[in-house]
């Protein structure tokens, strides 16, 4: 497989502050590679130094076969790169926009207008061209962002947190968009706070804690690594705090609280079920819903990083609020 990102020793300190610690990976071309990590874990610090943001305090970084170092001018010729605040210019038009970036990219002059509308078209903005961007949505914006990144046709795309402080429905847009462009061949790097984003558009995920790349594999293989233990879902009514009643069951080592659900994690979920009933007749509750289910990305990425669900949840609504510390 032809690598088109790769980092070989990666290590970045800030004042001393070790924020990337010798990191090792390649991303493959037309891969979906995704950079998962708790705050201040050192993904946005990785991006920004694979794509000429940020100067290493060692190691190397390669894009394109060029070294992103010593060949900068070369290598951001193959990037887009699309942070996570929008950078597009609200006094200007979404045509101009692009066609700026364009310019500033080295497309020849012929070729601006017809990228400019082919993009514009598939990112559903066409009929708003001619409007000032300041006028647009927040999805709007991150949509004509990544439209701006991909104008010089680059062969990779870094993503940082695309999706932090999107609606529901703009979040979903751009989830669909992002996948088009990967089955059309574009090889996209995304660092995202949401696991189950993670989950559904990578074909591989690092997992980086305190600096340092401490998982590698595809989904499915990450979740392997827990599936020794089984998960219970249940949910009563009246829903109330059962967390520590529930963690006195036997064969039952964990639990946490997802929604109106409670997540049990256990060593025979056979064996757990039925407590489960004779637990909701003892303290007059009823039984809405009960499961099971194989473990979770974020049950892998819980182990691997030994982040708490309560933690998790914290950085979850950072995530929801934009405030992504990388």
């Amino acid at each position: 497989m032809e690598v088109v990102a790769k980092a070989q020793y990666l290590t970045k300190r800030y004042h001393g502050v070790l924020a990337v610690d010798r990191i090792d990976l390649e991303v493959y071309r037309s891969e979906f590679f995704g950079l998962l990590g708790p705050n201040s874990a050192g993904k946005t610090t990785t991006i920004r130094m694979l794509t000429g943001q940020t100067k290493p305090t060692s190691g190397v970084a390669i894009v394109a076969d060029y070294d992103i170092i010593h060949q900068p001018i070369k290598a951001k010729e193959h990037v887009g790169v699309v942070p996570e605040a929008s950078n597009v210019y609200d006094e200007m038009s979404a045509w101009d926009n692009l066609i700026f970036a364009a310019e500033l990219y080295g497309v020849p002059r012929k070729e601006r207008n017809k990228r400019a509308k082919d993009l514009l078209e598939r990112f559903g903005l066409y009929e708003r061209r001619g409007d000032r961007v300041g006028n647009f949505s927040k999805g709007m914006k991150r949509r004509l962002t990544i439209a701006a990144a991909l104008i010089h046709r680059p062969c990779i795309v870094f993503l940082d947190e695309p999706t932090t402080g999107l609606d529901v429905q703009s979040a979903r847009i751009i989830r669909n968009l992002l996948k088009e462009l990967n089955r059309s061949g574009v090889t996209i790097f995304l660092t995202t706070h949401y696991i189950e984003e993670a989950d559904q558009l990578c074909q591989r995920i690092a997992i980086i804690n305190q600096g340092r790349i401490v998982a590698l594999d595809s989904p499915e293989k990450l979740k392997a690594l827990v599936e020794e233990r089984h998960v219970v879902e249940v949910s009563f009514s009246p829903a109330k705090d059962l967390d520590g009643q529930l963690k006195g069951l036997k064969h039952v080592s964990d639990v946490s609280w997802v929604g109106d659900r409670f997540r049990l994690y256990v060593e025979d979920a056979s064996e757990v079920i039925p407590l489960l009933i004779d637990f909701g007749r003892e303290n007059k509750l009823r039984i809405v819903s009960i499961n099971t289910m194989k473990p979770s990305l974020e049950d892998a990425f819980v182990k691997i990083t030994g982040l708490s669900p309560e933690v998790m949840a914290t950085e979850k609504e950072h995530a929801k609020k934009g405030e992504s510390l990388g």
